[in-house]
């Protein structure tokens, strides 16, 4: 049997550009993508914080360095330009893997600059 289980997230990034027309669901900073370990293609979820929009899409690589966060094609009815957004990938583990599987989070600023990292979530306190 295998659990799916949060593999990464980009937490909080900003989305720099909606495209209707371009090709491609979710263009990331190449960099993120490797600090993430989010692979070209996978397939991914995007939380929007800002309008509450939640979507499946694929992850595209942008520029590295660049700090582009795409929404691109269809997806693009679902955010704009400045929206903050909670990009996650998941994986099916079985539970050999379970015992010490950790996520990666990555934790951004307002250019999608990488703040600081950790594998867990602080407990939600009353």
């Amino acid at each position: 049997m295998q659990t799916t289980m949060l593999k990464t997230k980009l937490h909080r990034a900003t989305v720099t550009h909606v495209e209707l027309e371009y090709e491609g669901s979710c263009a990331i900073d190449g960099h993120l993508l490797e600090a993430s370990g989010i692979r070209e293609y996978e397939q991914i979820e995007i939380y929007d914080v800002t309008n509450g929009e939640r979507f499946t899409t694929y992850a595209i690589r942008a520029e590295d360095g660049s700090g582009v966060i795409s929404i691109n094609g269809a997806a693009a009815h679902k955010a704009n330009v400045g929206d903050v957004v909670i990009i996650c990938a998941y994986v099916g583990l079985d539970q050999q893997e379970l015992a010490n599987f950790k996520p990666k989070l990555i934790y951004l600023n307002g250019n999608n600059e990488i703040t600081h990292t950790r594998n867990t979530i602080p407990v939600q306190v009353a």
